[in-house]
């Protein structure tokens, strides 16, 4: 198994940043396709963002895209979430996810392990 930390979250005014970050430990061979998902209260846990293994290839929800982006580093076991030109909509608890697979993806049921989230909180 691998166990994902989130970290970078915290309260911020809209128009500014956060940077995300997930460490992953264990068995990061089971860690291999990650993403990041977002759940506001009373929402369902939405996507936000996946990025393969090799980092070569990412995908975005619609709602985020231009805006944040995420990268990894393979040597550190880490995934980072930067968000820019944060709005009050984008106030959830963020979550990061492991898939075994190589591949992206952005179904909740292609995550096999999560993390225990963060609370980003953007004033208006």
């Amino acid at each position: 198994q691998v166990q994902l930390v989130e970290s970078g979250g915290g309260l911020v005014q809209a128009g500014s940043s956060l940077r995300l970050s997930c460490a992953a430990s264990g068995r990061t061979f089971d860690s291999r396709a990650m993403g990041w998902f977002r759940q506001a209260p009373g929402k369902e846990r939405e996507f936000v963002a996946a990025i393969s293994w090799s980092g070569g290839s990412t995908a975005y929800a619609d709602s985020v895209k231009g805006r944040f982006t995420i990268s990894r580093d393979n040597v550190k076991n880490t995934v980072y979430l930067q968000m820019n030109s944060l709005k009050p909509e984008d106030t959830a608890v963020y979550y990061c996810a492991a898939s075994r697979g190589l591949r992206v993806a952005v179904a909740l049921a292609d995550f096999g392990s999560w993390g225990q989230g963060t609370q980003v909180t953007v004033s208006s």
